[in-house]
């Protein structure tokens, strides 16, 4: 993937201590035409190799003063924003954070970008939908049946408003690892408890398109050089349950699936509903931007080699 043409990209990325941010800035360090600003909350938590190749800048998205301090010293053309409260049930336990973050937080980035006229790329979500009818096209009507998804939907229309050259890029169930970070996610959850021989019972009538995050970094890259504009529904093709997921997990590592009980919904009590049927029809970031993602196995496979990478 090539820059279509010789100018210097100033990419701003928020939330670039997350999963997402990580491999972010991992494929944009490499890119000559590209000056890299990454943003989170405290210090850098990015991996040493990384260090001399970006700029670094502590950013509370909720301090509007903060959030003008640096696009006016960076001046950003592509503004890529992944920070988020991502948890549904934490969105819904605290909802005046959740809307700050997630709703206050992206009004003003995109009032700094309007400034700047940066291109913006925003992270939302599956979880937009009531999980009635999915499979999910991009022209389906958002109906979100937790607050996480009213905000990443209110966050979303926000920028349909705005002035902006914008593009929207809607994930589901994003899974990987990166060097320093400790949050789980179904493989390595299923994986761990499978190796200490501890049954965990795992859902059946849920249905989700699981993400690659290398797949969802090179999406986001592809938008940036194409200055693709609207929505779009960037995940993996295969579409599964947590329990097929987990089985095709213990079957990749070669462990017990005897372990794996399966269960409804119903047998978990959370504070946020989760829309049972998501998953996405990805057929037009396939025929736009030429993207195609990794089978879960092989993202499985992917995942795998870097944690062995990690312990080496």
């Amino acid at each position: 993937m090539n820059l279509e043409n010789e100018r210097i990209e100033t990419v701003l990325i928020t939330g670039a201590n997350g999963l997402l941010g990580h491999k972010l800035v991992g494929l944009l360090v490499q890119r000559d035409q590209v000056k890299v600003v990454a943003t989170g909350l405290g210090c850098s938590r990015l991996p040493d190799s990384y260090q001399g190749y970006y700029e670094w800048e502590t950013m509370d998205i909720t301090s509007e003063e903060e959030v003008f301090r640096v696009f006016e010293l960076y001046k950003p053309t592509v503004v890529i924003h992944a920070a988020a409260i991502t948890q549904a049930d934490i969105c819904e336990e605290q909802q005046d954070e959740a809307y700050a973050v997630n709703v206050q937080g992206t009004a003003y980035l995109i009032n700094a970008a309007a400034q700047f006229q940066s291109y913006f790329i925003f992270l939302s979500t599956d979880f937009v939908f009531d999980g009635e009818n999915g499979p999910y096209a991009e022209e389906d009507t958002p109906c979100p049946v937790n607050y996480y998804g009213e905000t990443k939907l209110a966050a979303e229309q926000l920028l349909q408003n705005s002035q902006l050259n914008w593009a929207i890029a809607r994930t589901v169930l994003v899974y990987g690892v990166a060097e320093g970070l400790s949050r789980s996610n179904i493989i390595l959850w299923v994986r761990a408890s499978l190796m200490a021989g501890k049954t965990i019972q795992v859902v059946t009538d849920q249905i989700r398109t699981p993400t690659l995050v290398e797949d969802l970094a090179d999406a986001c890259f592809l938008m940036m050089v194409h200055r693709s504009k609207g929505i779009f529904h960037v995940s993996g093709a295969d579409v599964l349950t947590p329990f097929q997921m987990a089985t095709l997990t213990a079957d990749y590592f070669g462990l017990d699936k005897r372990l794996l009980i399966p269960v409804n919904s119903a047998t978990f009590t959370q504070s946020a509903k989760r829309p049972l049927k998501t998953g996405f029809i990805i057929q037009k970031v396939q025929n736009e931007l030429d993207f195609e993602p990794k089978s879960f196995t092989s993202g499985i496979g992917i995942l795998a080699k870097q944690l062995k990478l990690a312990d080496s």
